[in-house]
Formats: C-alpha cells, sequence, structure tokens
C-alpha cells in the first residue's frame, strides 16, 4: 500500500506468459513506453576479457558489463495498461517480462564492483547474513537468561 492510500495489485498468473528479453540498464531517462528495434540499433561488443562490453548510443559511448540477479531471485519488469487518473486511485500492474541477468550501462566510468547497481545484487545475501546473526544472537541471549536464572 503506498502512503496516500491506494493499493498497487500486481497480477503474478501473467509471470507464466511474461518474454525473457535481454535487459538493459541505462544512465538516462528514455520518455518512450513502445516497443523498440533494440537488437537493431543497440548491439553491445566485448571489449576484452574482462568482461566489460562497450555500445554507441545516439553517438555516446556506454560501458558495461553483465549482472546477475541474486541465487532464486528472478528480475520482474512490470507493466502498466491503465494508467490512474489521480494518486488516491489503486493500480494494477502485470509482469510482462522476467530476467536473471541484465547488462547495466555507465556513460563516463568503467564498470566497477562499487558501482550501485552491482553493490545492489549483494543485498539479499546480506539481508540473509543479518537474519541468521540476529537469530543465533537471539538464542544466545535467551540461553545466556535462562542459564542466569
Amino acid at each position: 500500500m503506498s502512503s496516500n492510500g491506494s493499493v498497487t495489485t500486481v497480477q503474478l498468473p501473467s509471470i507464466g506468459q511474461a518474454e525473457q528479453p535481454q535487459i538493459h540498464f541505462l544512465p538516462c531517462e528514455i520518455e518512450h513506453d513502445g516497443a523498440a528495434q533494440v537488437s537493431h540499433y543497440f548491439t553491445a561488443v566485448v571489449q576484452d576479457h574482462k568482461h566489460e562490453i562497450s555500445v554507441s548510443y545516439r553517438g555516446r559511448e556506454l560501458k558495461g558489463a553483465e549482472v546477475s540477479c541474486p541465487k532464486d531471485y528472478t528480475g520482474l519488469v512490470m507493466k502498466e495498461d491503465h494508467k490512474p487518473s489521480s494518486d488516491q486511485e489503486d493500480r494494477t500492474v502485470r509482469i510482462s517480462s522476467t530476467f536473471h541477468r541484465f547488462s547495466y550501462w555507465n556513460l563516463t566510468t568503467q564498470p566497477s564492483p562499487d558501482d550501485g547497481v552491482v553493490m545492489s545484487m549483494t543485498w539479499p545475501t546480506l539481508a540473509e547474513a543479518v537474519s541468521v546473526l540476529g537469530y543465533f544472537f537471539q538464542m544466545n541471549i535467551t540461553n545466556l537468561c535462562h542459564t542466569a536464572m
């Protein structure tokens, strides 16, 4: 539920019909919602053995890398067929595509493990580790309290 009281519903049955296209995460906003001939005009070239790739987009060189989703996770692209007329109106989105890998692109810098998109892929593993540590910490505190009694 959003902060304004409206509800967003995700149509999960659409995941079975979802396409699995190559996904590109670009360092810019593209104000277009329709189909595009990405494979014809946006073809990446491997530069060297470090798995870095480059492409030209509207005359500007982009430097990128392939990133995998965390283990047991699937990326989702959602589409809203009907735009609500206000922030108060409930929304419904469907899953239009799924992915397990994607290309991300930088405008001026080489891809790096310090890039935000790369670091964000470690969050599920980090969250699980913190959760497990929290559980064991809680168990030790509980055992310590029982022992002291």
